[in-house]
């Protein structure tokens, strides 16, 4: 299971452990557990497209400006997700061009669940592993 929500961990919020053969794919399922946490996947189709490009020194700054980038969009733009694509490149710094897909918020066709408010740094981390990377974030609800 490319993510998992861990209910010991956060009583107010959202725990998830995500985890990726490579960065591309470990980001991919945050962004996916992230998803999910706003509204049941299968209830948003995929009509809107948005580009995220980011640049950091830093793989845990690249991660949580991504994610909060996606809730940034989600507010100002009232929409919710329901896919992903990112590519990662590493050179001096890291580079990261995220596309996700989605549609306008309609409660009378998606499925929503919990309004994200931020992601939290509390316990938030990114890791290789030996199967590939792993990460844990805490999202504020």
């Amino acid at each position: 299971m490319p993510y998992k929500f861990l209910e010991d961990i956060a009583i107010a919020d959202i725990a998830f452990d995500a985890t990726g053969k490579n960065l591309n794919e470990v980001f991919e399922n945050c962004v996916l557990a992230l998803f999910e946490c706003m509204a049941k996947l299968k209830t948003v189709k995929a009509k809107i497209k948005k580009e995220i490009n980011l640049e950091e020194e830093k793989l845990d700054d690249l991660l949580y400006n991504l994610l909060e980038e996606i809730i940034f969009i989600k507010d100002v733009e009232s929409l919710v997700f329901s896919k992903v694509s990112v590519n990662i490149k590493k050179n001096k710094t890291f580079k990261l061009n995220a596309t996700i897909y989605g549609d306008k918020i309609n409660q009378e066709k998606q499925t929503l669940k919990d309004d994200v408010k931020a992601i939290t740094l509390h316990m938030f981390e990114i890791k290789k592993t030996e199967k590939g990377y792993k990460a844990r974030v805490i999202v504020d609800i």
